[in-house]
């Protein structure tokens, strides 16, 4: 059975590790851009299933891989 969306519940769940893992980023020197902290604010909006918010990142990776290459 797929989800289509996430609970509520699940979306508080989801940013608070966001959140944390931003935490640990800054600490590394290697912060989310402004883009990618967008991305994943638009995943809890959307309340999209951690499925698809996978998917889109795989799907986008490759985009920008091909124009690093280019």
């Amino acid at each position: 059975m797929t989800i289509d969306h996430l609970s509520e519940d699940q979306v508080a769940a989801t940013r608070a590790r966001r959140i944390s893992f931003m935490g640990l980023l800054e600490i590394e020197s290697n912060p989310l851009t402004d883009e990618d902290v967008a991305m994943f604010e638009m995943f809890e909006r959307e309340r999209w299933p951690h499925e698809r918010c996978r998917q889109y990142i795989l799907d986008h990776v490759g985009d920008r891989s091909q124009t690093v290459a280019e």
